[in-house]
């Protein structure tokens, strides 16, 4: 058997203490060598409680007996781990999104291709196994020609000030995710763009210039249309749902329960509660996520979510925000080639 690939992971808040978890003895083919934290204490902390050693991040990616990096960091620090992962030589998994400026996006992956580096980036709900069996109805052709794909994506609490100061709002930080789903399920790209949204839940996110309930059009290339719809706010759980109307017929996923006991009485059938947020929902695919990196990377093909469909969730996003302050449709092209 040949060696585990061996990763270190930059930031250990939650999403990088997650990754870092399954890595640790989760993941076939893959070992946690290290982590590192701009804050030494948290780095300490995680290291300690996973048994590896702790890095400062620039350690961290100098290391020769690491293969690759994991970028769980703030975005604003993610263009420049990438230049610098991909200079010492290693293998590249980075949290979306890569920036909110697509001409520092396009700057990493000059970076990346002159390296000949290996760059996935995180788009985990394409690992989720109901949302990939629908994708996979459309590819094998079993819904015929798409006709409407719809995407429901709904929090169950607005996220903290603090994060919305520096997500880039809604359509960068939350609205990213379900545009990569457009692409990954239609299978085609987006020529359009028309966003409607407003704020029915937080006075304080609407201070910040963001919001927090939105509808997205998308036409794309194949004819068909894709429509989002976001919450900041679902009281009844994270409800995360991908609808296929095709020729043929439909495919669909649906949310899955923290159990599958229902209970009856005159008073009607009472089900389970939904998982509480993104981490209880995804774990499986965060998992599957990092199988499909480790055999990627070990057979020399190109990562399944690859640096490109990063830049496309992004492109996508600046238009719904263009759409938005404009009131009218945006055409992608627009936007395109803003970061060349």
């Amino acid at each position: 058997m040949s060696a585990p690939l061996r990763v270190g992971v930059l930031g250990v808040g939650r999403i990088g203490a997650m990754h870092a978890a399954l890595l640790a003895g989760q993941v076939d083919g893959a070992a946690l060598a290290g982590v590192a934290d701009a804050l030494p204490e948290a780095a300490g902390k995680a290291a300690r409680s996973l048994g590896v050693a702790p890095y400062v991040p620039e350690a961290l990616i100098a290391d020769p007996s690491i293969d690759a990096v994991a970028i769980c960091t703030p975005t604003d620090s993610h263009v420049e781990l990438i230049v610098a992962a991909a200079a010492a030589g290693k293998a590249i998994f980075c949290e979306k999104p890569l920036s909110l400026d697509l001409g520092e996006v396009d700057r990493a992956l000059e970076a990346a291709r002159r390296a000949d580096a290996f760059v996935m980036v995180g788009f985990n709900r394409r690992y989720d196994p109901a949302h990939r069996a629908v994708q996979q109805a459309v590819a094998s052709g079993s819904t015929g020609a798409v006709h409407l794909l719809r995407i429901t994506s709904r929090d169950p609490a607005p996220p903290p000030v603090s994060y919305v100061k520096s997500s880039g709002g809604l359509f960068l930080d939350m609205t990213i995710h379900d545009f990569d789903m457009a692409r990954y399920v239609a299978g085609s790209e987006v020529v359009e763009v028309f966003a409607k949204a407003s704020v029915r839940i937080s006075p304080e996110i609407e201070s910040l210039g963001d919001v927090d309930t939105a509808v997205v059009t998308l036409e794309h290339e194949n004819g068909c249309f894709s429509v989002i719809d976001n919450s900041r706010q679902a009281t009844y759980g994270y409800d995360q749902r991908v609808e296929v109307l095709g020729a043929s017929g439909l495919a669909a996923s649906e949310n899955p329960l923290a159990h599958t006991a229902i209970t009856a009485d005159g008073a009607g059938f009472r089900a389970a509660v939904l998982p509480n947020f993104f981490i209880e929902r995804y774990r499986l695919s965060y998992l599957h996520q990092w199988q499909a990196l480790v055999e990627a990377h070990a057979t020399g093909e190109e990562p399944p979510t690859s640096g490109a469909d990063g830049r496309a969730a992004l492109v996508l996003g600046l238009c719904a925000k263009a759409s938005l302050e404009r009131h009218a449709t945006v055409r992608v092209e627009e936007f395109a080639a803003i970061g060349h």
